[in-house]
């Protein structure tokens, strides 16, 4: 009798199988004929992606143009969203990078085959005689299916509003305790990071509570300018001496890696508080050289007007701010003497600086790419409020400088947008003066023209006796910038005398719509001794 049931079962199994089979041939019976009147259509896939962009508040689209994403930059161009196209694949990434840190970033990628039209997919994906035998076949309708797949929903009305963002907040629990913590401090510091200007909370609700509180700061990344050009709370140097010396530390979205010597710079006498979105980045390095009193996973800004509010009525002892003021002073003097030091055949690069300092517009935005004359301009040049300073970021990564600017200057159109270039970096954007001109988004380059890999050289020369690949030439860069569709000057030791006037006349190019380069020829400045290009 066993062999009878189990025959019965195949059979019954076997009539189920052909009965999905007929049911799933109805359903591609069905998609073929939608597909048919829907593929007819001149929609495709970079038109819903367009849709959700704009959707998004999406305002610009970089690029540097291909096939393989031509439908995105035809259907964006259609529906209102500006495509500007670069000279370098880079340029275009860096160039959002800038936009997003000026307003909220996402990274997304799209197969190719979901961007063209259905009939131009078909036709590439599905042979034009099929293929004989049975493997022929099963090959032919994996590949049919595999299509019908890939459009599956294609044309379906879906949400395409901006979903929420879920970010990390400290509790009232960890801020109260942080409370109780600050109100004990004699000698607090706070360190800020990139991540204190990020959404949710605006940049100015930040600065408010920071002058609240009135501790000490310093300021790093993006945070560079959130406190305005002439804070009494904002501290720029001697920032090694004040670790030592505070009792209580708060790392608001500053990491311990390399720039805080992975925390050995952390007193072990001091309290520590870290604040960051990211796990890892909270207790980076915190098993080595440093211990955290409490660590808050959570959004650094929005944790400082909690605080603030938390302590109303609270201000850091003023004695020990007017010390920590005292210092940058007397630091900030000796850098102003320093600038007048005379430099073998060319111009001094701290005096060229301080100049473009006196002289930079309150609503300036300063981009920086490169490495000596960039150092260099980070103890000079002040930013005149927030998000007015945009960097390489940690690694310094070469070549930001076209695509921080373009971005910049769209999303500031009346800001006055100026590139501090090392000679090196230049290499990587200056044909982007091109974009610039075409685009109609005029700024100004200062490059700090030294003929060579300056910051590199600095430890390889002595460290491995040979200055190999760090040389360079005192290019005229001023011309190439002319060829490219701007405006070029030269400042040299020539016309010294007439700097401010040349710097002036920069400005005005550019408020006339011309994209500019001032090509500065600088001579060797023993300026950053002992700063690290590993």
């Amino acid at each position: 009798m066993e062999p009878v049931g189990c025959v019965l079962s195949w059979g019954l199994m076997a009539i189920a199988f052909a009965s999905t089979l007929f049911a799933a041939w109805k359903l591609r019976l069905i998609q073929r004929i939608l597909y048919r009147v829907e593929a007819s259509s001149p929609r495709h896939g970079g038109e819903s992606v367009a849709e959700v962009l704009k959707a998004h508040g999406v305002k610009y689209v970089f690029t540097l143009v291909g096939g393989h994403i031509s439908p995105i930059l035809v259907a964006c161009e259609k529906i209102g969203i500006r495509v500007v196209d670069t000279r370098h694949e880079v340029t275009a990434v860096f160039a959002a990078d800038a936009v997003a840190r000026l307003s909220g970033p996402v990274f997304v990628e799209f197969p190719i085959d979901v961007l063209y039209p259905y009939h131009i997919v078909q036709k590439e994906v599905i042979p034009k005689s099929a293929p004989k035998g049975v493997m022929g076949k099963v090959i032919n309708w994996y590949l049919h299916n595999h299509l019908y797949n890939l459009f599956a929903g294609a044309w379906d009305k879906r949400d395409i509003a901006p979903l929420p963002v879920d970010l990390p907040m400290a509790t009232a629990d960890e801020v109260q305790c942080c409370v109780e913590i600050v109100s004990r401090a004699k000698k607090p510091v706070i360190l800020l990071g990139s991540q204190a200007t990020l959404p949710p909370t605006p940049v100015d609700n930040v600065r408010a509570a920071l002058e609240s509180l009135a501790i000490p700061c310093f300021l790093g990344g993006m945070a560079r300018g959130l406190l305005g050009r002439d804070s009494p709370i904002h501290i720029r140097q001697n920032r090694r001496d004040a670790l030592k010396e505070a009792d209580l530390v708060i790392l608001a979205g500053t990491v311990c890696d390399f720039r805080l010597s992975y925390g050995r710079v952390l007193s072990r006498r001091s309290q520590i508080i870290a604040v960051n979105r990211n796990r890892s980045q909270l207790l980076k390095n915190s098993d080595m050289f440093w211990k955290p009193t409490l660590a808050v996973r959570g959004d650094p800004g929005s944790f400082l007007v909690q605080l603030a509010e938390g302590l109303k009525g609270y201000q850091a002892p003023s004695d020990w701010t007017r010390c920590l003021k005292e210092g940058d002073v007397k630091k900030e003097k000796t850098n102003s003497e320093k600038a007048e030091e005379e430099v073998a055949k060319h111009l001094n690069p701290l005096k060229v600086l301080h100049h473009v300092e006196h002289l930079l517009e309150e609503d300036s935005i300063i981009v920086t790419d490169g490495g000596d004359f960039v150092g260099s301009a980070a103890y000079i040049l002040k930013p005149r409020g927030p998000l007015r300073w945009l960097d390489p970021g940690a690694f310094g990564t070469l070549g930001v400088g076209g695509g921080f600017a373009l971005g910049a200057k769209l999303c500031r159109p009346e800001s006055q947008v100026w590139i501090v270039y090392g000679d090196g970096s230049l290499g990587y954007s200056i044909a982007e003066f091109d974009t610039f001109k075409r685009h109609k988004t005029p700024v100004i380059a200062l490059v700090g023209n030294d003929a060579g890999w300056s910051q590199i050289s600095r430890e390889q020369v002595p460290l491995l006796g040979s200055n190999v690949a760090c040389g360079l030439a005192y290019t005229d860069y001023h011309t190439v910038a002319e060829g490219y569709g701007g405006k070029g000057f030269l400042l040299n030791r020539e016309n010294e005398d007439q700097m401010d006037d040349l710097i002036r006349a920069a400005q005005e190019e550019c408020r006339n719509g011309n994209p500019t380069l001032i090509n500065v020829l600088i001579g060797k400045s023993n300026f950053r001794e002992g700063s690290i290009s590993v």
